[in-house]
């Protein structure tokens, strides 16, 4: 099935030869060669001398030596020269073995066979790969099927429209009054993706980003431009949330209780219920003394206020987390002093271009060379994808403690606290008070571009690291008794992140409530079904989380698709209803949680939203990207209870 694409057209190259000279010195080695290759048809270009080394995850240039990249550009720009002299021709789709040479140089050759099919679905060169290839209407079109979706994010997007494409009768109830999920409702200044947009977007559906890691206007923009051109606009019920639902095994039904824009509830029945409610999606307020007395204006950053403002006004931030770190700054820059609270620092991974805009010679490229942006995305992917992963393995004969769970973990300790020593010098203080004393990838690792330094060496902000006592009508007092007055209080404390599916009341087969089932730590079969709740499925359900290697919307990708060959089971066999099997369901988890053990997430005692109130890690995916894709591509049935 063919792409969706936002891209206008690529057009022809009509530059001179200066100007084709200066797009190609903004690619990147890795995907410049092949992109050019695919484009041209000349995979000459394609020299084994300026192959990058896939394993170079922590080398910006891969392995290559400037020579090697000079070199490697002037290639590309002498191709494509040729290619627009010769009136820039469409070439032939790669045959096989073509294919697999352009995957080689990107990947390695030794990893194609293992990855291959899954980098073609990401490449998305053939067309969406991972589109169903089936309908309703040629399996069983007599059959009563309609399926209910929970939420209008990325996730439940993407459910509507793979389940449009099937044929297959659907409903989204959203409770905002548009798309988008967490971009919609977290608005706050500073609020932007940290994983570069060309993988941070559905692998069948590219467009131009005018930003390397967009802002939250720009990621909003792109999935209320997805819901336009998917079509799935008309499925969702805005201004409506789906206060609980009930199993009904006679009827072989979800029984959903919604509360509709005008405040009227009511009950809707389908067949499968979607959970698409993500898990950051509920703020998480810190347990204070007198959180309710302060006289001033407070709130969380996902519900900032849309006049505020902060001018000559004592702001304190509670909370160093990912949302705090983007926001803080631009508060300072508008408040008369900001007082930042912190309890655990974060480790920060230099990343110089992280508030940069796409620059002129790749929006060329992305321009004027049919796939570059694939070809990008796929490099993007790759470099992401499992390399990392491994500096987070506990070695258990390392003797590192709570300073490193490896050697590799340890080398990683050494580069992010030579970076922070090189931000903060001249600032001992600073530096002991944001350096962390857990591993690296314990807890979640943050993007900077220096701009946290500059913030926290101004003369109107302050680092406080005392813990606070209580707060008070004025401000927050800490445990050494200093009071932090303020006017406006700002909770940068997270989300409730292992509370899944709440506030939600979902009653599964026999009665069996599903927050009472799970007691406060949520499990799911390949994070998507949850054994006595036939016909529900979770997307970015319970351990679905990747913590450094890749975008999660790769994972919601493939829980629609493994959703897409459910519902097939259910028609194709003419079954109700299916559940998965508690022995199966139990077994998977088993070897997540030993897995989890394994890994600097779950060996270090540090505080994190990866684990909840049990101390178990209930969100993060430890094993490959790779393994996910191949226990999701097809529904094993015997995993499943099938009536």
């Amino acid at each position: 099935m063919r792409s969706v694409t936002l891209l206008p057209p690529t057009e022809p190259i009509a530059d001179d030869d200066a100007a084709i000279a200066a797009a190609v010195e903004a690619g990147v080695v890795g995907a410049l060669l092949p992109a050019v290759a695919h484009a041209t048809g000349d995979l000459s270009v394609l020299r084994d001398e300026l192959r990058p080394d896939p394993d170079a995850v922590f080398d910006p240039a891969a392995g290559l030596t400037p020579d090697q990249e000079a070199e490697a550009r002037s290639l590309a720009a002498e191709a494509l020269r040729s290619w627009r002299d010769r009136g820039c021709p469409a070439p032939p789709p790669p045959t096989p073995a073509e294919l697999d040479r352009l995957l080689g140089f990107v990947v390695g050759e030794a990893n194609v066979g293992g990855y291959g099919p899954l980098l073609r679905e990401e490449l998305a060169l053939e067309g969406d790969l991972r589109a169903p290839t089936w309908t309703k209407d040629q399996i069983a079109p007599d059959a009563e099927l309609s399926v209910a979706v929970v939420g209008a994010g990325m996730s439940g997007i993407l459910a509507a429209h793979r389940l449009r494409q099937a044929g297959v009768p659907v409903t989204v109830y959203e409770k905002n009054d548009d798309v988008g999920g967490t971009w919609f409702e977290n608005r706050y200044p500073g609020c932007r993706v940290d994983v570069a947009n060309h993988l941070y977007s559905y692998s069948f559906a590219q467009t131009t980003w005018p930003e390397l890691f967009s802002s939250q206007e720009v990621l909003l923009d792109y999935f209320r431009r997805c819901a336009d051109v998917f079509g799935v606009r008309q499925a969702i019920a805005f201004g409506t949330e789906v206060l609980g639902a009930a199993w009904d095994d006679v009827a072989g039904a979800w029984s959903l209780t919604v509360r509709g824009p005008d405040g009227v509830e009511r009950t809707e029945v389908a067949q499968v219920l979607v959970s698409a409610v993500g898990q950051l999606n509920r703020p998480s307020y810190p347990d204070i003394e007198g959180r309710d007395d302060f006289a001033g204006v407070a709130f969380h950053s996902a519900r900032w206020p849309e006049d505020l403002d902060l001018t000559g006004k004592r702001v304190v931030v509670i909370g160093t987390g990912a949302s705090a770190m983007q926001l803080i700054p631009p508060v300072a820059d508008a408040a008369a002093h900001t007082t930042v609270l912190q309890r655990t620092p974060a480790w920060l991974i230099p990343s110089p271009d992280y508030l940069d805009e796409v620059p002129d010679g790749m929006r060329w490229l992305l321009a004027h060379v049919p796939g570059y942006g694939q070809w990008y995305r796929l490099w993007l992917f790759w470099r992401t994808h499992e390399g990392l992963l491994t500096t987070a393995a506990v070695d258990p004969d390392w003797p590192g403690g709570e300073r490193s769970v490896s050697a590799s973990n340890d080398l990683v300790r050494e580069l992010l606290t030579d970076y922070l020593a090189t931000e903060l010098e001249g600032h001992p203080e600073l530096l002991d008070a944001v350096t962390p004393r857990y591993p690296p990838i314990a807890k979640r690792v943050i993007r900077d571009n220096g701009i946290w330094a500059r913030t926290l060496t101004r003369d109107d902000v302050d680092l406080v690291t005392t813990p606070i006592e209580r707060i008070e009508a004025t401000g927050v007092r800490m445990a050494d008794g200093v009071l932090h007055e303020a006017d406006v209080v700002i909770y940068g404390t997270g989300f409730a992140a292992s509370s899944f599916l709440t506030p939600m009341h979902l009653t599964g087969r026999d009665g069996v409530d599903l927050h009472e089932r799970w007691g406060g730590d949520a499990r799911a079969y390949l994070g998507v079904a949850v054994p006595e709740f036939p016909n529900l499925f979770l997307l970015y359900g319970p351990n679905t989380n990747i913590v450094i290697n890749g975008s999660i919307i790769y994972f919601s990708e493939l829980e629609v698709r493994y959703l897409l060959e459910a519902i097939r089971l259910l028609l194709g066999g003419g079954h109700r209803s299916l559940e998965v099997r508690p022995e199966v369901h139990d077994a998977f988890n088993e070897a997540v949680d030993e897995a989890n053990r394994a890994m600097a997430w779950g060996h270090s005692q540090v505080n994190s939203w990866y684990k909840n109130d049990q101390g178990r890690v209930a969100q993060n995916w430890p094993f490959s990207l790779l393994e996910y894709w191949e226990r999701t591509r097809v529904v094993d049935p015997e995993d499943y209870e099938l009536r």
